[in-house]
């Protein structure tokens, strides 16, 4: 799947939290569809033009967040449940501000 990620060093937020962003934003229009594998680290740093630890760690926040899961040597997935998760936690925070 060839993603389009872009990068603008003249923002203020770092380059990580950009490709981070970018990324969940196509899991959860789902663009990327559960199961689909992410680019290699290596494939995406050099589409971006980043260094490979830039892109480890934005695959390391999605992973955290629960979007994505490591299929170990095979690469990284889109996790089912990422879309409903969001989705999810959005009204619970929602219901939480009008108590």
């Amino acid at each position: 799947m060839k993603t389009t990620i872009r990068v603008n060093r003249k923002k203020p937020e770092s380059l990580t939290k950009q490709i981070t962003d970018q990324l969940a934003g196509l899991i959860e229009s789902g663009v990327m569809t559960v199961g689909s594998y992410l680019p290699s680290e290596r494939d995406l740093a050099e589409q971006v033009k980043v260094a490979r630890n830039v892109v480890r760690g934005s695959y390391e926040n999605l992973m955290r967040a629960g979007k994505i899961q490591s299929e170990g040597r095979k690469g990284r997935t889109v996790k089912s449940g990422a879309k409903k998760r969001a989705a999810g936690k959005s009204a619970a925070s929602s219901r939480a501000s009008k108590k």
